[in-house]
Formats: C-alpha cells, structure tokens, sequence
C-alpha cells in the first residue's frame, strides 16, 4: 500500500482528504502544528511546523511517503492583508523548506503543491474560462506568495527532475469550513439569527464579486487523482467551471431559512482590492483523469448551513 503524507492537515481541507486517501487505499499519514487540535482522523498525526526544514526531513526518512500533499498556508486573503510577512515565511519560504528536505532523500515522492484560483487575478472578459497558461496577475498578497510557490515549484521540478506537480485551487467549500470564509460566515449568521442569537440582519461584503465554488469533497478528489496522475512540472486547475456571484450564494442560503433577513454592507468586509470574476477552465485535469465535480452548489450550501444549526446552541 502506498504512503500519503498531508502537511498542514488541520486545516478545513485535511480531514476531507485523509478520508478521500484512506478510500484509494492511500494509508494517510498527517502533520499539524503542535497547538492544533486533529482528532478523530484515521491517520498517524505528528507535530510539523514547516519553518524548521530540519524536521521535515527527518520526518520524511521517518514515514517515508510516496505521495506529499503540501497543504499547510495562510490562506485567508483578509489575514494577509493584515500580515503579508507571515503570510510570505508561510507561503514561499515554507514551501521551499519542503521542497528542499524532499531534494535530501534518496528516493523521489510525488508533491503536489496547493496553489489558488486567486493567483490569476485581474482576468479580462475575453480570458474567460481562465485556462492555466493564463497570464498571472496577482490582486492580492496571499495570491501573490501563491504565485511565488507555484513558479518556485515549476523550478524545482525542472532543475531537480522532481515528481512535483501544482495545483491551482479555485473557491472550496463545506460543512466544517472556518467562518472567515464567505460562504460559511453567511450560513453561521444565518444559523445564529435562526437561534436568536444575533438581529435578523446579515452582516456582508463585497456581493457582486463572482466565484468559483466546488465542494471540498469534489476538490481532494481531484487532489488525488492528480498526485497519482499529474505530470511533473504542469499546473492543473481545479474548479467548477462555473463562477456565481457571491449575492447569489447569499440569496440561496437565506431561501433555506424561514426567517425574514435584511443584508447590510459591513465596510470591514470590504478588501482593499477584490478581483471582480474567476472561473476556472477545468479542460486539462480533466481531459488527464476524467475528475469533474459532482455535489451541487445548493448540496454544499444545505449541509454548510445545517453543520453550523449543530454548532450553535
């Protein structure tokens, strides 16, 4: 049986896909840092912080993983804004810490490095799907350590002939997602407003924004097929294909409430500079492995919404 290594596997997407593994007959092995908390995974969990590369190599002649799954980032856009120079030592200098402990090993595992959507950035209408040799026009700090990563990851492979793939990951979500993601915020006021917990008026940001949402079970689907699949050196998207506009995300969650809502613009919500549309062209990954998405936008957003009434009480 092959070897999955998740690093970064506290966060929302870890558990999704150590499950996903454990299905393909990967035996799921998973790093967080040592004040998070991952239980109830099947999988051994060591402690792993990706600034100290000496670690990682020892961890990686420990365990010995045929395939790396590079998930650990700081991946809120909004944290980044707020600190880009945690969000650089995380994003590019971690990632080349793994980079550099796997180029010691005397045997090469298959990486796929976890890119974003949001590195293509300012996408003109006639870029539209956004396919991955798409000009790269960061709109924001953590798109741009993304960017970084990705071409860093590119060089890596060619100059070390590295079994290193990148992925460039459009709008996920789930039941479980951390509320300082759009989707989620809004189904946990929602559910907060249903217990009387707060007014009856939602709290929101920027709503013409459009995006590209895929539920997270879709996504390590696809994060699978790639690292057993993908070509070392290339990127894949991995979206929808189909981008909605985040006012119509919010309509559908508020039509699953019988509760009578206002919305209200929160000027704290607002991001210095928003990308106005992203909407992946999904063509090459799925031309490789036959991966599309298959749980439906309104799915996603029911089981979302009913997670959070389960959390609140």
């Amino acid at each position: 049986m092959k070897k999955g290594l998740v690093i970064g596997a506290a966060g929302f997407v870890g558990r999704y896909l150590i499950k996903e593994m454990a299905r393909n007959k990967i035996e799921p092995y998973a790093t967080k840092l040592s004040h998070e908390r991952l239980e109830n995974v099947n999988a051994q969990v060591y402690d792993l912080d990706i600034m100290d590369k000496e670690a990682i190599v020892a961890l990686l002649l420990e365990i010995r993983p045929d395939y790396i799954f590079h998930l650990a980032a700081q991946s809120s856009v909004g944290l980044a804004w707020k600190n880009p120079i945690l969000t650089v030592d995380i994003n590019i200098k971690g990632s080349i810490n793994v980079m550099d402990a796997v180029r010691e090993l005397f045997y090469m595992p298959r990486i796929l490095l976890i890119g974003s959507g949001e590195e293509y950035g300012h996408i003109q209408e006639n870029e539209l799907p956004i396919t991955e040799t798409n000009l790269l026009r960061p709109g924001n700090i953590y798109a741009a350590t993304k960017a970084c990563q990705n071409m860093i990851g590119n060089i890596y492979s060619k100059a070390y002939d590295m079994e290193l793939m990148m992925v460039r990951a459009f709008n996920h979500i789930g039941p479980g997602q951390a509320p300082m993601f759009v989707v989620s915020d809004f189904c946990k006021q929602v559910a907060e407003i249903e217990k009387g917990l707060r007014e009856p008026v939602m709290m929101v940001g920027n709503l013409a924004a459009k995006r590209d949402f895929t539920d997270v079970r879709d996504v390590v689907k696809a994060y699978v097929a790639l690292i057993q699949k993908g070509e070392p050196g290339e990127t894949y998207n991995v979206g929808s294909g189909n981008a909605k506009e985040i006012h119509q995300i919010l309509d559908l969650i508020i039509s699953m409430s019988n509760k009578d809502i206002k919305v209200e613009i929160d000027p704290n919500k607002i991001r210095p500079v928003d990308v106005p549309i992203i909407e992946a062209d999904i063509t090459k990954l799925n031309s490789l492995t036959g991966w599309k998405p298959e749980i439906s936008l309104e799915q996603t957003v029911r089981e979302m919404l009913d997670y959070w009434r389960t959390q609140l009480y």
